[in-house]
């Protein structure tokens, strides 16, 4: 989250020279970072630690370990079609255009989801460092969704030099938010280790899946790379090393530390760095890298949501009104206002938010790697069918949250249950959510 980009899922659209040049294995391996981390990770560790205590750290592990077959097999499927558009290429591939229409939905519609989560987590941040309370919190909450939608609106887009610093300013803020805790680290705060039990940790690995989505972006980038077959997999096991890394210590640190502060607290990040460099430090470190990167991941969301939205009009899966990207921006943030307006009034957290992207994200991974059972042989086939086993139990994890992939298949199905969409084409266009930032 990982954060939900749908620039990294274009249906379709290649990523191929978005970069403007060929990557090398750093090169490569810094964008695929930016892919699986993102702000998310900063309220994560928090709900699952709500949801199981100190064995948060096992879902954190088993997701990490069950992660791999999942990277590598879209590792497998861009280093064999250095042009593929996506996970919804994929399925149109292998399954026809219907399961391809699933995942453009699932996409499309955990956009204003995703976009209301981005901005409660820099809100958070924001108004706890500024001591804002609660009112605070809901008017940034509020100000950020009309900049990013306001932005998008206007036109302007963020470079790929100033998404990539970004990536590395959260990757520094863990490292730095690690490495001056460790020290603070009280094993009294691992007992009891596991308050919940068995179904704490199942919840705890529901919600996080929403921190290990984006490996699909492999596919996307490949095209970009001097040399796909040699370099793609090894930049896939550095982004695995290095994720691994940021995301275990971050979650030893956090219980390890806050003991049960971790679960009490939306803001665990800004909790940690008082205790390691000071609270006149840490509220504003921690507020303003929150408030920057909740933003760029929302007009990210934003940008991607309504291209797709128009690419879903143009090949009939939504009204023709919605053909153009600013329509379908419209719809995204009349849908997204109503939201707002609901999580707020019952101020429901970030919580739900969270479980539904994740529930969505899962149902569409699922499709790819089952795509890939057909695509791939060998060797990857293996990894496929074990990433498709790793990626259903998660979904099958996300329990009462399934209900909003469910009824966006059967929505699919609805709306082409008297049309027969051709097998051999995605119903996102080539150029769908192709775009230079």
């Amino acid at each position: 989250m990982a954060t939900f980009n749908p620039e990294h899922h274009s249906f379709g659209g290649s990523m191929a020279n978005k970069t403007g040049h060929r990557l090398g294995l750093g090169q490569g391996t810094a964008l695929f970072v930016g892919a699986v981390l993102g702000p998310g990770v900063l309220a994560l560790p928090h709900l699952a630690a709500a949801a199981a205590g100190p064995s948060s750290i096992i879902a954190w592990a088993a997701l990490l370990a069950l992660s791999v077959p999942v990277a590598l097999t879209f590792a497998a499927l861009g280093a064999r079609h250095p042009d593929a558009g996506g996970v919804a290429t994929f399925a149109a591939r292998a399954f026809g255009a219907r399961p391809a229409m699933v995942a453009g939905f699932c996409f499309y519609a955990v956009v204003p989801v995703g976009v209301l989560a981005g901005a409660m987590i820099g809100a958070d941040y924001t108004a706890s460092a500024a001591g804002l309370g609660r009112p605070g919190t809901i008017a940034m909450t509020c100000a950020l969704l009309l900049a990013a939608f306001a932005t998008n609106y206007s036109g302007l887009r963020l470079s790929g030099r100033i998404q990539l610093a970004l990536v590395t300013l959260l990757t520094a803020l863990l490292l730095l938010t690690i490495l001056t805790t460790a020290p603070h680290l009280s094993t009294a705060n691992f007992t009891p280790f596991a308050p919940h039990g068995g179904p704490g940790v199942v919840h705890a690995a529901g919600v996080l899946f929403f921190a290990f989505a984006g490996w699909e972006a492999a596919s996307h980038l490949s095209g970009d790379f001097t040399d796909p077959r040699r370099l793609l997999p090894r930049a896939t096991v550095l982004t695995l090393a290095i994720v691994g890394v940021l995301y275990l210590g971050l979650a030893v640190t956090v219980t390890g530390v806050l003991g049960d502060r971790a679960a009490s607290s939306p803001v665990p990040l800004a909790l940690l760095l008082e205790d390691g460099i000071g609270p006149t430090t840490a509220r504003p470190v921690t507020a303003g890298a929150a408030l920057v990167l909740s933003f760029v991941a929302m007009n990210t969301y934003i940008a991607g949501g309504a291209r797709l939205g128009s690419a879903l009009s143009r090949d009939g899966a939504l009204p023709d009104a919605l053909r153009t990207p600013r329509r379908s921006l419209g719809l995204l943030a009349a849908v997204t206002t109503a939201l707002t307006t609901i999580v707020l009034a019952a101020d429901l957290g970030l919580d739900p938010l969270m479980r539904t992207t994740a529930a969505c994200l899962a149902t569409v991974t699922v499709i790819g790697t089952a795509a890939a059972t057909r695509l791939l042989t060998g060797r990857p086939r293996t990894l496929a069918r074990a990433g498709t086993l790793f990626t259903a139990a998660i979904l099958l994890s996300c329990g009462a949250y399934l209900a909003v992939p469910a009824c966006l298949t059967l929505t699919v199905l609805v709306l082409t249950r008297r049309t027969t969409p051709p097998t051999n084409s995605s119903p996102i266009r080539p150029s769908a959510l192709s775009s230079r930032r």
